[in-house]
């Protein structure tokens, strides 16, 4: 049962701001409700404690997609799906598509946003290796300050962040990747939908000729958070694409995940698939673009 909470509703992001600077009681914001709702519902530990909920849906400065000055700027309370029909997104951002595509129901992704997947940081947020390879960054404001900072250093731990009581995030920043960059994305759960991840890859390059320029590989769900693999990004690159390359980079990347988890109960079968997608991500970009 949802226990008694006084619900805000500001205007504009100054009168969040205001609000969030009074630190008297418990606050926390609200635009999808996806997770803090649910987690309301079972009693979570992470929100039982919350006296005052304010709702961001009609603060205008946190919505919106648009792009400027050679990045995609994206709202925080944007949808899922205001993402996923954006023209922006679909033309510059194919990764960050069809990661969206895959979240929840259709009801979830009409609901749910793009800054509450990755400040919630449950380890299968869907978006979070997706925005990683592009390289994101994320805005956050207090009443007294402003911040950029990339969205892997934001990331601390399993449901922490560097989000500070006083703070919200305000817009997520993407450069605008090259035209000559390729890749994709993947997602495998337990159902085709409705499904929390088990593992999520997302993979960028940039050949040149058959050498890769440059590689930028992210995972989820097998790793404690979102996760760029930039020790493996720096062995592939200038490597020659054959088969044989491609095989023993995807069995390096196992490696990786191994020297970030440890051994775990799930390793013996999930190292193998993530081995496998990797290789069929890698092989199918590559093949297309050769």
């Amino acid at each position: 049962m949802i226990p008694s909470i006084e619900i805000l509703i500001p205007k504009n992001l100054n009168e969040v701001l205001g609000i969030l600077s009074n630190q008297n009681r418990v606050l926390r914001i609200i635009a999808g409700g996806t997770d803090i709702v649910t987690g309301l519902k079972q009693e979570s530990k992470r929100f039982i404690d919350t006296e005052i909920l304010i709702d961001i849906n009609r603060v205008a400065e946190v919505k919106g997609i648009e792009k400027r000055n050679g990045k995609i700027s994206i709202g925080a309370a944007s949808t899922f799906m205001e993402i996923y029909k954006d023209q922006i997104v679909s033309k510059e951002l194919p990764i960050l598509e069809k990661a969206v595509a895959t979240i929840g129901s259709l009801q979830i992704r009409n609901r749910a946003t793009i800054a509450g997947n990755f400040v919630n940081n449950a380890p299968c947020a869907d978006t979070v290796p997706a925005l990683l390879v592009y390289n994101a960054t994320i805005e956050i404001e207090s009443i007294s300050s402003k911040r950029e900072i990339s969205l892997q250093e934001f990331l601390q731990g399993p449901y922490k962040t560097q989000l500070k009581k006083d703070e919200i995030v305000t817009r997520i920043n993407i450069p605008v990747p090259p035209k000559s960059f390729i890749g994709d994305f993947y997602k495998l759960g337990r159902r085709q939908a409705v499904a929390i991840s088990r593992i999520t890859l997302a993979v960028m390059m940039e050949l040149n000729g058959n050498k890769i320029n440059e590689i930028r590989i992210a995972s989820g769900a097998v790793t404690p958070i979102g996760t760029r693999f930039q020790e493996l990004e720096k062995f592939a690159q200038g490597n020659e694409v054959n088969d044989n390359f491609l095989k023993s980079l995807a069995s390096r990347m196992g490696e990786e995940i191994i020297k970030l988890t440890g051994l775990r109960w799930s390793s013996e079968y999930k190292l193998p698939v993530v081995q496998q997608m990797f290789y069929v991500i890698l092989r199918s970009a590559t093949t297309k673009n050769l």
